[in-house]
């Protein structure tokens, strides 16, 4: 048998006691409504809408966190811990059988105190987000808790990285006295990137519930010597990335300072893979004349040993 909603007990007891007002004899038409309207504002305004209220819980992906019942359980209190609308069991520790049942999708990463009947997650993840209601049932009472649990994944760092198209668009006084940037950050979900310009906030954008890259713009003079950076956050975190101007915002003019030693690096390379070449080709020609060399050597020693022979027979 399904427990009856907080929400369903508090309509009843307003839906009791007004229809015992009504059956009053005694009762002035005129108070009726007045009373009533009283009874359940006064209601709404102690136990909130739904006669419960809930707690809201932030953590980041992988922590721990713990939902407190705020009560010590009794031996014969019965536990249990609902997640989501349709009221899904996560955890049942039932004080007569001294038994705990835990749900499949949270075995091994929920630890239940004994004493207390508290829920702990041990390396929550973004798919525990959601609501999780808590009932106690006791001899003579029956009491209701609900939490609200948002877990956020690790937030990454703000990348910038100077707009290079608005060189080749821009006109040339223009290129040479603005820097147009871009802060991006890639996969993010719930999140606010901004620019600041010191403490002071210039922009900034915010991502929907699916997870998205988000961009966002920023132009300075090349000569600005103001403190500017780029910050990622969330409801329980921020990532920032401060802005180098001096690295960024050369300008479009310019070479790149910072490629200087590596184009050296190349030259340097190239001029020794030559030398190595040159030295190894010139190695095989040398080689190649000692060897026509010792062929044309042979030859005439064989010529000469010929004539020899021919000049011998002759004077015989």
């Amino acid at each position: 048998m399904r427990s009856k909603d907080p929400a369903e007990e508090s309509t009843f007891h307003v839906s009791f006691r007004l229809h015992s007002w009504s059956n009053r004899g005694n009762m002035n038409s005129s108070v009726f409504p007045s009373l009533g309207f009283l009874y359940f504002s006064l209601l709404i305004f102690t136990n909130g809408v739904f006669g419960v209220e809930t707690e809201d819980v932030s953590v980041t992906q992988g922590d721990s966190v713990t939902l407190h019942t705020g009560v010590e359980k009794q031996k014969d209190d019965l536990i249990v811990w609902y997640y989501g609308p349709e009221k899904t069991l996560v955890v049942q520790i039932n004080g007569k059988a001294s038994s705990t049942i835990i749900a499949d999708r949270v075995v091994g990463r929920v630890q239940v105190d004994s004493q207390t009947g508290s829920l702990t997650f041990t390396n929550i993840r973004t798919t525990d987000s959601g609501l999780y209601n808590l009932k106690i049932s006791s001899s003579n009472k029956v009491s209701y808790k609900r939490f609200s649990v948002s877990v956020y994944d690790h937030l990454p760092v703000p990348v910038i990285i100077r707009d290079t198209s608005q060189c080749s668009s821009s006109s040339e006084s223009s290129s040479v006295s603005k820097c147009s940037l871009l802060c991006s950050v890639l996969n993010v979900s719930h999140v606010t990137l901004s620019w600041f310009k010191g403490n002071s906030l210039i922009s900034s954008i915010s991502a929907s519930d699916l997870s998205i890259s988000l961009s966002l713009s920023l132009e300075v003079e090349h000569q600005d010597k103001n403190t500017y950076s780029c910050v990622l956050n969330n409801n329980i975190s921020s990532q920032t990335t401060h802005l180098d101007i001096s690295q960024l915002c050369q300008p479009c003019a310019d070479f790149p300072v910072f490629l200087i030693p590596v184009l050296l690096s190349v030259v340097i390379v190239l001029v020794i893979v030559a030398v190595i070449c040159f030295r190894k080709k010139r190695g095989g020609y040398q080689k190649a004349n000692l060897m026509q060399v010792g062929c044309n050597e042979t030859s005439i020693g064989a010529l000469t040993v010929k004539e020899s022979k021919h000049k011998i027979q002759e004077q015989v």
